[in-house]
């Protein structure tokens, strides 16, 4: 990516309160589709052109040069919309909004499943699906949609700590990091409700999606121990530790290799995968149950699958794409910070935070507005 045209940070404006999460039981999942989709609607999609491309998903995260490429050769237009949230998708989804591709993180994908709002996706029909699923055995047959019958992996990341090594020295590979009295008063959290209650969970060897009250009272109070030094809760990762508002960010992998492209200087900068465990996460392509032009989204799909593509739109986002071959691509760019890297052992590690019932919901809930409230 060109030094003239970086994207903002891919979470900048993601504010993910967990307020009515839209119900994460294996019901319908809260989602309620204007009518009941019947059998056509729900069988896999035969890759052809039949319209022009409804994307909706984050702003910035694909290549501009990609979309254009896609118009080109196919002579559609991609009409873009997005998201601010997984809770902003579902929301214009349930309202009837028709979109032809959208991208779920994994757990909110196995929601959409569960509710009946996914097309199924033949993987024969994806000329290129096998630089995925023949190499990375995980996304084979993912806890959130067995087979990938209804979801593509788009990206994979991780969470970790970013920090200013230029001001506070090294770490030492642990979420106790946060706490650190060099850092005090410029320390930031991600504001996600997931992410931080996760970061408590594992620096106490919890479970990352506990809902359970007992376990919960313990992260809140580990949690009130870092309020003193925090700063705040902010998604912007990689413009709070450029401009030196934090000393100490958790961060997003993805959003830490784009900052690269800004850092003067990388080695004044640094990124962990904590010791404790990181939490691991997905993005997916997934066709909605009304798409109104399921064809083009199974093209689209493919073409972002092109190993050419792959390339482009790694170097322009900063989140690696599990697609075979473009290992390396990821791995120079993210040079001066190994961690960023997501492994296959990663992903069996799987940290993923994954859906609970009602009550584990709205304790986690309950939860996350105890810790923003301080």
């Amino acid at each position: 990516m060109s030094p003239e045209a970086k994207p903002p940070s891919r979470r900048a404006v993601l504010r993910a309160g967990a307020f009515g999460l839209l119900g994460a039981a294996a019901g319908g999942c809260g989602f309620m589709p204007a009518k009941t989709p019947d059998a056509e609607q729900l069988a896999p999609v035969k890759a052809r052109v039949d319209g022009d491309l409804v994307y909706f998903n984050w702003a910035d995260f694909v290549d501009p040069s990609v979309f254009k490429g896609f118009e080109k050769e196919y002579g559609v237009k991609v009409i873009q919309s997005n998201f601010d949230s997984m809770e902003g998708m579902v929301a214009k989804l349930n309202a009837g909004n028709r979109y032809d591709i959208i991208f779920p993180t994994a757990k909110w994908a196995q929601r959409l499943v569960r509710g009946g709002r996914l097309r199924r996706i033949d993987h024969s029909g994806l000329a290129h699906s096998q630089a995925i699923f023949g190499t990375y055995d995980y996304f084979a047959d993912p806890w959130y949609d067995p087979g990938s019958a209804h979801a593509v992996p788009f990206t994979a990341y991780k969470t970790g700590i970013g920090w200013r090594r230029d001001k506070i020295g090294e770490l030492t590979d642990s979420w106790r990091d946060l706490w650190s009295d060099r850092a005090k008063g410029k320390v930031f959290l991600l504001d996600d409700r997931d992410e931080v209650l996760g970061m408590g969970a594992l620096a106490l060897g919890l479970d990352v999606s506990t809902g359970d009250t007992g376990d919960l009272d313990r992260i809140t109070s580990l949690l009130g121990t870092l309020r003193p030094r925090l700063r705040g809760f902010s998604s912007d990762s990689y413009n709070n530790l450029l401009n030196g508002n934090a000393l100490i960010q958790q961060a997003w992998s993805g959003d830490m290799a784009a900052m690269l492209n800004q850092a003067d200087d990388p080695s004044v900068f640094g990124f962990q995968a904590p010791k404790e465990g990181t939490p691991i996460n997905s993005d997916c392509y997934a066709i909605p149950w009304n798409a109104p032009h399921p064809g083009t989204a199974m093209l689209f799909i493919d073409y972002m699958l092109r190993p050419e593509n792959v390339k482009k739109n790694i170097e322009y986002i900063g989140y690696p794409m599990p697609v075979a071959g473009t290992e390396k691509v990821y791995a120079d760019l993210v040079e001066p910070f190994p961690e960023c890297l997501v492994t296959q052992d990663d992903l069996k590690a799987d940290v993923f935070f994954r859906n609970g019932g009602s009550a584990a919901e709205d304790a986690r809930d309950a939860a996350w507005t105890h810790v923003k409230a301080g």
